[in-house]
């Protein structure tokens, strides 16, 4: 949710800190932040092109060995989720391109400056995690660093959670 929302580098009113500093201020106990690490948000067109070819080329390998390409929900994620944010990414410009992913290093700068502090995260859920993981396929990836988990597909993080109080 937190990448569909227009930042600074759409509008002189930054909605994804103001967002953040919102949550903030209802004092949660836990806030976990689960978002594609992909760097797309400000880049010109061809950087940006080139990092969502590779990005999804990631994500639709991963697809590949999980489910056969017949499979009625692959299918489905494929043509009303996957293409829709390619196209996003890729055709839309300003405030028409929703999609905005930002790298986990500059969530955490988001969150800091809302005054979020880092929540650890609990082992023995990212082992429970590495071991289903571990059932699929051998080429999902699961890495612990810097207090943050990182899903990828092969040598390609795909995703990056972390939690903040």
């Amino acid at each position: 949710m937190l990448h569909h929302m227009p930042d600074e580098s759409v509008d002189t009113q930054n909605h994804r800190d103001r967002l953040l500093r919102l949550v903030k201020s209802l004092s949660p106990k836990v806030v976990t932040l689960v978002e594609q690490e992909s760097s797309t948000n400000t880049a010109t067109f061809l950087p940006r092109f080139i990092e969502t070819m590779n990005y999804y080329l990631a994500v639709f390998e991963s697809i590949d060995v999980t489910l056969p390409r017949d499979h009625k929900e692959r299918i489905n994620v494929e043509q009303h989720s996957l293409a829709r944010e390619i196209v996003n990414l890729i055709a839309c410009e300003r405030a028409e391109r929703v999609e905005r992913h930002e790298p986990l290093g500059k969530w955490k700068s988001r969150f800091r400056m809302a005054r979020f502090t880092p929540y650890p995260l609990s082992s023995y859920v990212n082992a429970t995690i590495k071991t289903l993981m571990d059932s699929y396929c051998d080429k999902y990836s699961l890495e612990e660093r810097d207090g943050a988990l990182y899903l990828g597909w092969m040598d390609r993080a795909l995703v990056a959670a972390c939690a903040w109080r």
